[in-house]
């Protein structure tokens, strides 16, 4: 995918996230998301101020105070944007700034485009909403996250696992025991979501949720 290709998708996943979000009472947005330790609020404060991102200073202060635990860092950073706006306001910078081609300095393009897949469906699953991206934005968001080291470490966590989308045919990975489910499911199980196990079946999927 070009980098116009993959602003436009991570725009479109922004406005998708403020109008699934509209409306929603208090106590909705309070609910648990997939990811670990963050409310849907807390999921949707990352997602919009994202295209508003700290500075290069801030970020370092942040860091050291945070001993560079970068997953604390990125959570306390959005539960404090959550806390200063109202679910309202959240909905209205997501589309707002849905078109602004801005991110943190310590990210990449490709990066951002799986980060903000992931954390749409975060928000949707938990609210019983299947959302689908095109076959070549999961394609990319998938080959992103295989091929990075840190922090998922899916090659390495995945090693014997042969994976196997359903929905577009990529694969990756070697080894007799094959995993097979959705795009979607498969990136949110290489980004620790173990909910979305259950979408996954083949020889190697009871082999995956022992791990």
């Amino acid at each position: 995918m070009d980098a116009d290709t993959i602003w436009a998708s991570v725009a479109a996943e922004r406005r998708y996230l403020a109008d699934l979000l509209e409306g929603r009472a208090d106590e909705e947005w309070e609910r648990p998301s997939l990811c670990t330790e963050w409310r849907v609020r807390d999921v949707v404060a990352h997602v919009a101020m994202t295209p508003q991102p700290p500075g290069p200073r801030q970020l370092l202060v942040g860091a050291v105070r945070h001993r560079f635990d970068f997953d604390g860092l990125n959570r306390d950073m959005a539960r404090a944007w959550a806390a200063a706006r109202t679910g309202a306001q959240l909905v209205d910078e997501l589309r707002r700034y849905a078109d602004l081609r801005r991110k943190p300095f310590v990210t990449t393009l490709e990066n951002l485009l799986f980060d903000t897949v992931v954390h749409v469906q975060d928000v949707a699953i938990p609210f019983g909403i299947e959302h689908t991206v095109p076959a070549p934005v999961s394609t990319a968001a998938l080959d992103r996250v295989w091929a990075m080291g840190w922090p998922f470490h899916a090659r390495r966590r995945l090693a014997g696992l042969r994976l196997v989308a359903t929905d577009t045919g990529w694969t990756a990975g070697e080894g007799p025991a094959e995993v097979r489910g959705p795009a979607l499911a498969l990136l949110l199980t290489m980004t620790g979501r173990p909910a979305a196990h259950a979408g996954l079946d083949g020889p190697g999927a009871a082999e995956l949720a022992s791990r």
